[in-house]
């Protein structure tokens, strides 16, 4: 599992000119899956993202993590992100995982967050041509890969 976190000040979604999420003061996921990405991978990764100091403390310093803010989570799937870009000009995407794994892995990534959190998340739809936009605070922007924890 694949993302790209980012502190926003807002973000928001939308498919064919509807808005299909938005937050205020938190942190905007994007996610890609590749085949052998698990459950255990999503709940590392929900942990590491919820658990992540990049929120400013009162002298500014980032030192709070999204559950002492409160913040919220805009996740939205993003297959591109297990690109290959080695040969040629067009990327390929052999890495990633197929839709039907992929949608598990995102429906998964949706539940373990609202657990976790107690509260909905917002996303994008699944599969979908997305119009994401955002104010990235800091601005703080950080790649996680589950098959690089160490």
């Amino acid at each position: 599992m694949r993302v790209v976190v980012q502190k926003v000040k807002n973000a928001s979604v939308k498919v064919n000119n509807q808005l299909v999420g938005e937050i205020n003061n938190g942190l905007m996921v994007l996610a890609g899956y590749e085949p052998s990405d698990s459950k255990e991978d999503i709940s590392w990764m929900v942990q590491k993202i919820i658990k992540m100091r990049i929120f400013d403390d009162s002298e500014n310093r980032l030192n709070f993590s999204l559950l002492d803010v409160n913040g919220e989570i805009l996740l939205i799937s993003q297959f591109t992100l297990h690109a290959s870009v080695k040969k040629g000009n067009r990327p390929s995407y052999i890495k990633a995982a197929d839709s039907q794994k992929a949608k598990l892995m995102y429906d998964l990534t949706i539940s373990e967050f609202e657990t976790v959190l107690k509260r909905k998340i917002s996303t994008g739809k699944f599969g979908a041509n997305m119009d994401v936009s955002l104010v990235n605070n800091g601005p703080v922007t950080i790649t996680i890969d589950s098959k690089k924890k160490e």
